[in-house]
């Protein structure tokens, strides 16, 4: 019974202590409960504050080690000291590790590149920079050879563009209507007035820049009934048309190629766009020059000689009172020609004043060159 009433009384609580007496008396407070860090608030969570048990390591393999045989004879091995775990670090605490006051910054701050072992050999770094120094310069100070070939070829398609354009120029109607009212121009012995001449001349003109087929001429009616044209004429028309039309079209491909060339010229080559176009007016000047010499000393024979080479059938010969000698007769021609030359002449010598290689233009070139070979050699820099 005794021993029963001594662990009734085991088990029952002890009552706190109290402090004081009387009725000040107040009762102690109880003690941290277990897995609660004194101090800590109750809201937050509570780590334990039982020791840890370190974390393991490799084993040393050091203690294995054969010996060495040369020693083996006559001689006692020492034995190895016993492998000690090192210390902990003072900030690694119960349930850490936990950093530092310093460790932080150490751990954020990135960590420095391996150093380059080719970089450290002043022998190699300095031969290296020595030979990416003068590939970088020969690249920038070489002209690039598709730069000269696009200033030729723009100086060769510039007579070819120029003159496309001032024989699309004269084929309009108001060139006609000057010529058929101008003072001296002669009159059709055959009954064409000016306005008739204008009306079907039109036509004509039309007929050479338009899609339209052979029978928009051969369809055309004189007042009494009869056929404007005759089958030989719109034959012939028909093939001026496709002569001009292979010629416009070649103009336009020459110049939109002389559009994208200037703007490779524009950028790496710069002054190219410059000596480009004063080549091609010198060039056209010379080509044109020899044309009217050829054509004021002997213009029957250059008129045939023309026709000749693009109208080799032969369809081209018609008799004085067929429709297109009455309108287009050999004064029309002279007079479409001099245009002609005129408007090509004027074109020259604007593009050769506004190209004319003055001092000023070619230190201003000199000048881009500089700036285009040092934004070429930080580009190489970068690379």
């Amino acid at each position: 019974m005794a021993d029963a009433g001594a662990r009734r009384r085991a088990a029952e609580p002890e009552p706190l202590a109290e402090t004081g007496t009387g009725e000040g008396a107040t009762a102690a407070k109880p003690g941290p409960k277990r897995d609660e860090v004194p101090g800590g608030h109750p809201s937050l969570p509570q780590r334990s504050t039982l020791p840890m048990r370190a974390a393991s390591t490799m084993p040393d393999l050091n203690r294995f080690k054969g010996e060495d045989k040369s020693d083996a004879v006559g001689s006692t091995p020492e034995p190895e000291a016993e492998h000690t775990q090192p210390a902990p670090h003072p900030t690694e605490a119960a349930g850490g590790p936990w950093y530092g006051p310093g460790d932080a910054a150490e751990a954020a701050a990135p960590k420095a590149p391996a150093a380059d072992p080719v970089a450290e050999d002043p022998a190699i770094s300095t031969e290296e920079a020595a030979r990416r120094s003068a590939e970088r310069e020969r690249a920038a100070t070489a002209k690039p050879v598709l730069g000269r070939v696009i200033q030729v070829a723009i100086a060769v398609f510039f007579p070819v563009m120029l003159l496309a354009a001032a024989i699309r120029a004269v084929a309009t109607p108001l060139f006609l209507w000057v010529e058929y009212n101008r003072p001296g121009f002669p009159v059709d012995s055959f009954g064409f007035s000016s306005e008739d001449r204008l009306t079907y001349g039109s036509y004509a003109v039309d007929y050479l820049l338009n899609f339209a087929s052979p029978r928009y001429l051969g369809d055309l009616v004189t007042p009494d009934g009869d056929p404007l044209y005759l089958a030989s004429e719109v034959s012939h028309m028909a093939d001026v048309k496709t002569v001009l039309t292979i010629a416009f079209v070649t103009a336009l491909g020459m110049a939109l190629l002389s559009l994208a060339g200037g703007v490779y010229l524009a950028r790496r080559c710069p002054g190219g766009i410059r000596r480009a176009l004063f080549a091609g007016a010198v060039a056209t000047l010379a080509l044109i020059a020899g044309l009217l010499v050829a054509a004021v000393l002997a213009w029957e024979e250059f008129f045939t000689m023309v026709h000749t080479i693009f109208f080799s059938q032969g369809n081209w010969t018609f008799r004085l009172d067929d429709t297109l000698i009455r309108l287009f007769p050999a004064q029309f021609w002279m007079d479409a020609g001099g245009a002609i030359a005129g408007i090509v002449l004027l074109v020259c010598v604007l593009v050769m004043i506004f190209t004319w290689p003055t001092r000023k233009r070619r230190e201003r070139s000199r000048l881009a060159r500089e700036e285009a070979r040092r934004r070429y050699l930080e580009s190489l820099e970068g690379i």
